[in-house]
């Protein structure tokens, strides 16, 4: 069974930076597309970033520009780079592994991201 838990979360100032981590387990690293998304309070659960197994990435048009998605294949574990943070940013922000093959989706349990002004 695939298990994602987030990591990094906190209070930061605007225009500060932070690092989400996701690890990994019970899957094949290489059969899955990676992302994060995340959900403000009275919203709907947005994607932020995505990473494929082969490496592409693609953004929203929020945080591109600030916002990086990496992995590392060998310690399973996916990343979100967040710098220029803004209020606006402030969400639970969630893992996520879609199977390449299918329509399968795992979610890790979150980590919140607050930003001030």
């Amino acid at each position: 069974q695939v298990q994602l838990v987030e990591s990094g979360g906190g209070l930061v100032q605007a225009g500060g930076s932070l690092t989400l981590s996701c690890a990994a387990s019970g899957l094949v690293f290489s059969n899955y597309n990676m992302g994060w998304y995340r959900q403000a309070p009275g919203k709907q659960r947005v994607l932020v970033a995505a990473i494929t197994s082969g490496g592409s990435t693609n953004y929203a048009d929020s945080v591109k520009g600030r916002f990086a998605i990496s992995k590392d294949n060998a310690k399973n574990t996916v990343y979100l780079q967040m710098n220029s943070l803004k209020p606006d940013d402030t969400a639970v922000y969630y893992c996520n592994a879609k199977w390449r093959w299918g329509s399968r989706d795992s979610w890790g349990q979150g980590t919140q991201v607050t930003v001030s002004s």
